[in-house]
């Protein structure tokens, strides 16, 4: 796919060889003219603009205009840069350095000071502005459409303009499609060696992944560089500036926050502290988080340069252009107060500090700022919508002009070195990359991705040489001992988090997470739940208290401490809703079950009691089934009871995300495995399990007054208010197990006369006209299909029957119809809210597919996939999100 050729360096110089200068848009592409020079000459050859107006490589103006500015005037560093930008991106367009004042929309006392300064910087563009190139000089501009308009002021009256791009096509080199950016990298440095690093260029966005993997890949194969990192990229500058920034960040600091700072002072923080507030963390036998602990309390009292001290002293490392840097910026001597550290990093991301390079190695370019690379080889990484420049929306700005410059630029990068190596990604995260926008100009073809283009498709190095004889390789090492202990039950908590995503359920048994705020609320609930249900005795409104106080410090390192408060009162009001529903049904005796020995219980251990009733926290597991759990309790032989500190679910939501043949993207399947479980204890019997939503209430016992008051809120028998207890069975969902199928329970008398009494109106009407015998016979007539779906069960054959006999029975009226359509939707509202006999035996069979499946893939059969039986896993339910990479591995 052809585009306009640009011309070889050697081409170029031939055709202007004879001029005394000659003006490019590119400083690497005068050096590449220059160097075919093969005759003397006296003053430069070919050379850009700026450098000729200077007569040597100047530093960044608006670096410059704006240290001169913040040195003597008063104003607001963002303001500053804001005004000093403006002003010289105007002047770029215009041509005059107080072109800007002709724009009163971008003018203020700022701006108006800022011209006034920068009128009097000797820079390259006031040279520019002010002089032009010796008229007796015989002066060459290759493409004078890439300069921009104060550069084009700079050239004499006369001139010979010299095309940049031939009459021939450049055939564009197929894209090389990798599988990641690693693979990319990979690549580019199995290609390099320190020998040949001085022939290699590599273009890149240098904002994107590529330029550290593509820095550190390089440094590990000790091949030179130069280009790479500035000076606010180095690491110890970065990491000092986040020392800073961490010290002001107030107490509820996370430590995942702050890792990169935790390791460098080597610090030695568990992986399930990560979400723990920093300065909650213990530090008596850790020096290094003392001292950043320390250095963090005292920030204040520091200035710059003793901060800076503090810091090298705990490094190892000096960092002396830092210094010389708050010295130019008059830092050194304050406060480390946050607005001078706001300003320390709003400059370091905003202006390009000058640093001393090794121009020696590999050439590293970055795609938005190079036009040439002049080496032999370029190796061009990404090429994706990052490489767009984004044209600036000024008044002052000629956009299609500036779109032509870039698109120019663009092309004439593309067309650097002798060779051309393309790689790029052509999906990420399951989206297709999008090219560079200048394609579309370019190759006047529609794409959405590169495959869709010319393009070959490239396996990672670690492939090529499995398909290189890798596996014979290990086929002649020591065989290594694989052997594991098969998975032989499991939990509701691993079925479902399996069931969403194999490879994260495969990522929680061998990676330690940290710690919650939610579940460690969540299981001091169960465990106040167990020791009241145990000794009812031992709690008042004091002991209320002092377990607030216990659960406030053991979540205290999780949560802000702004919302100490608001826990405070919610966590009272969570601990008086379980004593209200234990009161109104305390706990059976246990005696039908074998004793259970009590667990740890830290509410327990702080008021000296024992927890070892057996209808309580009662663990089980179950090798034939291959299940495993706990059970908050066993409120009766056939009634178990879980507490849950989320928002109440229906039993219809309960029974449909608990689906084994077209799970959800919420799997959840506790109650139907608790059941399961339970029905092997007693078998034949209606069972249920009820979940009861402890902070369901909190709003209606805020409401009801003091969450600090007494338990018995002035009752003399001291028990809990009875507008609590009455609104208990808000915050109870049960759902029922029937040993039966669904069939056989909806044709008996009892759901018969439940219908009778709760049914819809014109169902409990046609009903009164007919006894039992007419109802169980319907369901003789035709068989009954089991469905979510009202209308399935309607239209179907059992539906039609229904109507029909009804009708024979009671006559043709119009109530029969709709009577006999609610008994219908009644049947189906308790299928989808109830278990039934065959629900409980294919969940049996689903949790033996399951188990094997598992352990096949931890023998390496096969792997974890991450999709899920629902297809792709919700990723809000997901834990180790960052360690899913994408495609089998």
């Amino acid at each position: 796919m052809p585009f306009p050729r640009a011309k070889s360096p050697r081409r170029l110089y031939d055709e202007v060889r004879s001029y005394d200068r000659v003006i490019t848009p590119d400083g690497p592409l005068a050096s590449a003219l220059n160097r075919h020079l093969d005759r003397p000459h006296l003053g430069p050859f070919a050379i850009p603009p700026r450098r000729l107006a200077v007569g040597r490589r100047q530093e960044s103006e608006d670096r410059l205009a704006f240290l001169g500015m913040v040195d003597d005037e008063d104003v607001s560093w963002k303001r500053c840069a804001y005004a000093v930008g403006n002003i010289l991106q105007c002047w770029e367009h215009q041509g005059t350095h107080d072109a800007i004042l002709e724009y009163d929309a971008y003018v203020d006392d700022a701006t108006e000071r800022a011209v006034e300064r920068i009128a009097g910087l000797e820079t390259a563009s006031m040279r520019l502005a002010n002089e032009t190139i010796d008229p007796d000089l015989d002066v060459a501009v290759v493409e004078p459409e890439m300069l921009t308009p104060l550069e084009r002021a700079y050239l004499p009256a006369e001139y010979d303009a010299v095309d940049l791009f031939a009459d021939a096509d450049f055939d564009l080199p197929p894209f090389r499609i990798h599988d990641s950016p690693t693979a990319m990298v990979e690549t580019v440095v199995d290609a390099v060696t320190e020998a040949n690093a001085e022939n290699v260029g590599i273009v890149l966005d240098g904002r994107s992944e590529y330029s550290p993997l593509v820095e550190s890949a390089l440094e590990a194969a000790d091949v030179p560089f130069f280009g790479g990192p500035g000076f606010a990229d180095r690491g110890d500058h970065r990491l000092f500036v986040h020392l800073l920034r961490t010290a002001h960040r107030g107490t509820d600091t996370r430590v995942n926050e702050v890792r990169s700072l935790l390791t460098a002072f080597d610090c030695d923080v568990d992986d399930a502290d990560a979400d723990k507030r920093l300065h909650e963390l213990d530090a008596l036998d850790d020096a290094g988080l003392a001292w950043l602990l320390e250095f963090c309390r005292d920030v204040e009292s520091y200035t710059f340069s003793d901060a800076l001290s503090a810091f090298e002293r705990r490094t190892g490392d000096a960092l002396d252009a830092f210094r010389e840097e708050l010295e130019t910026l008059g830092l050194a001597g304050e406060r480390v107060t946050e607005g001078r550290v706001d300003d320390l990093s709003f400059y370091l991301q905003t202006y390009e500090v000058p640093v001393d390079r090794e121009n020696e190695g590999v050439l590293l370019a970055d795609a938005k700022s190079a036009s040439y690379v002049g080496r032999e080889v370029v190796f061009f990484l990404g090429l994706d919508e990052r490489w767009t420049h984004s044209a600036p929306r000024r008044p002052w700005v000629d956009r299609d002009a500036q779109y032509t410059r870039n698109l120019e630029s663009f092309q004439l990068l593309l067309q650097s070195g002798r060779r051309q190596h393309y790689l790029v990604q052509d999906a990420a995260g399951g989206s297709p990359v999008t090219p560079c926008l200048y394609f579309e100009e370019l190759l006047e073809a529609e794409y959405d991705r590169f495959s869709d283009l010319p393009s070959t498709s490239h396996r990672n190095r670690s492939a090529e040489r499995s398909a290189n004889g890798f596996e014979r390789e290990l086929a002649e090492r020591e065989p290594i001992d694989a052997s594991f202990e098969p998975v032989e039950t499991i939990s509701k908590s691993s079925l479902n988090a399996y069931v969403n995503c194999p490879r994260d359920y495969y990522f929680d048994r061998i990676v330690d997470g940290p710690e919650r705020a939610y579940l460690a609320e969540g299981t001091l609930l169960h465990d106040f739940a167990e020791f009241y249900a145990n000794h009812p005795d031992a709690v008042d409104g004091a002991a209320l208290s002092t377990v607030v106080d216990l659960m406030l410090e053991e979540v205290r390192p999780l949560v802000r401490s702004v919302d100490e408060p608001t826990r405070r009162t919610e966590y009272r009001a969570a601990l008086e809703t379980i004593v209200a529903y234990l009161d109104a049904n305390p706990p059976t005796d246990g005696a039908f079950l074998t004793p259970a020995s009590g667990g740890d219980n830290p509410i327990a251990a702080r008021f000296d009691r024992e927890v070892d009733s057996p209808v309580t926290e009662r663990r089980f597991v179950d090798e034939g089934l291959g299940v495993n759990g706990t059970i908050d309790l066993v409120r009766s032989p056939t009634e178990l009871l879980d507490y849950k500190s989320g928002s109440e679910s229906s039993a219809t939501s309960i029974v449909k995300h608990a689906a084994i043949d077209e799970p959800t993207d919420a799997p959840d399947f506790q109650a139907l495995l608790y059941l399961t479980y339970w029905r092997s204890r007693t078998p034949n019997e209606t069972l249920s399990f009820t979940f009861f939503y402890v902070t369901e209430l909190v709003d209606e016992v805020i409401a009801g007054g003091d969450p600090e008051g007494d338990l018995d809120d002035g009752d003399p028998d001291g028990g809990i208010d009875d507008d609590l207890a009455a609104h208990l069975d808000d915050a109870l969902t049960t759902v029922t197990y029937h040993p039966e199928s669904l069939a056989d329970h909806v044709r008996r008398e009892a759901f018969f006369e439940h219908l009778r009494e709760e049914g819809a109106g014109k169902c409990r009407k046609v009903l009164s006209k007919i006894d039992h015998s007419t109802y169980a016979a319907l369901f003789d007539a035709a068989p009954l299909v089991e469905t979510t779906d009202n209308d399935e069960l309607i239209d179907s054959e059992f539906g039609r029957t229904m109507i029909d006999r009804l009708e024979a029975a009671i006559g043709e009226y119009t109530y029969v119809t709709t009577g006999s359509e609610q008994v219908m939707r009644a049947i189906v509202d308790r299928r989808k809210g109830a278990f039934f006999e065959d629900d409980l035996d294919a969940f049996e069979s689903f949790v033996d597919e399951r188990l094997a499946e598992i352990n096949r893939r931890r023998a390496g059969d096969e792997a974890f996939p991450i999709e899920g039986l629902a297809g792709e896993p919700n990723y809000r339910r997901v834990d180790n999100r960052d360690l899913l990479l994408e495609g089998e591995r």
